[in-house]
């Protein structure tokens, strides 16, 4: 592993799952380490591993029957230390609609108005973080810290998929309907889940996302 990079945990989950994590919580160490553990894995897959699920500071392998999952626990410490030539990120863009009902009330919080919000909001890229949570949801960040705010203290019973969702110095696109505590701030018409295609999802961790204004 190289200097810096956050120390992993290998836990069993069951027996037919492992899960590596990186940290108890989210920070941009362990997020890339997640990713390019996932990547890694991806691209030489241990035999026995049936599926690859990376999250924020975390990547779940779910096993075929029958694995001995202290071969694949071994396998998995070596690949954690390991380096590999990895591709670079796909770059993607996002236009927004910024129409969102807690618009107003996010621009008030950070001192700023709603058009300096958006500016400041779209003025650079962010890094899909994970998928998941729910079909095609997507996290995105960092933000500034200028550009940070809490949750919402009441959950919102349900927004529609391609709203844009904005907390704790993310963005985050739902990609169907789902209840959130996030702030609404706009909406998009690009969609990030088709259950009939392979993949399901367009946009992978660690993508590079930039958002516009919608025209």
């Amino acid at each position: 592993m190289a200097e810096g990079d956050p120390r992993a945990t290998l836990l069993p989950l069951g027996d037919q799952s492992l899960l590596v994590k990186f940290a108890d919580s989210l920070s941009e160490a362990a997020n890339r380490a997640a990713i390019g553990l996932a990547r890694r894995l991806e691209r030489e897959r241990p035999d026995g591993v049936a599926e690859i699920v990376p999250g924020l500071v975390s990547v779940l392998l779910r096993t075929t029957p029958g694995v001995d999952l202290a071969r694949l626990r071994g396998e998995l410490m070596l690949a954690v230390g390991g380096e590999a030539d990895l591709p670079p990120p796909a770059a993607r863009t996002v236009a927004i609609t910024f129409d969102g009902e807690d618009l107003p009330e996010v621009a008030e919080r950070l001192g700023i108005a709603p058009d300096e919000f958006v500016a400041h909001h779209n003025a650079t890229s962010l890094r899909v973080l994970a998928t998941g949570f729910a079909p095609g949801f997507v996290y995105c960040g960092f933000h500034p810290d200028d550009l940070v705010v809490p949750r919402r203290e009441a959950l919102r019973p349900m927004v529609p998929a391609g709203t844009i969702l904005f907390a704790a110095g993310q963005t985050a696109i739902a990609a169907t309907p789902i209840r959130t505590g996030w702030h609404v701030i706009g909406r998009t018409a690009f969609q990030n889940f088709d259950p009939a295609a392979i993949p399901p999802t367009t946009l992978r961790p660690g993508d590079d996302i930039r958002f516009t204004v919608a025209r």
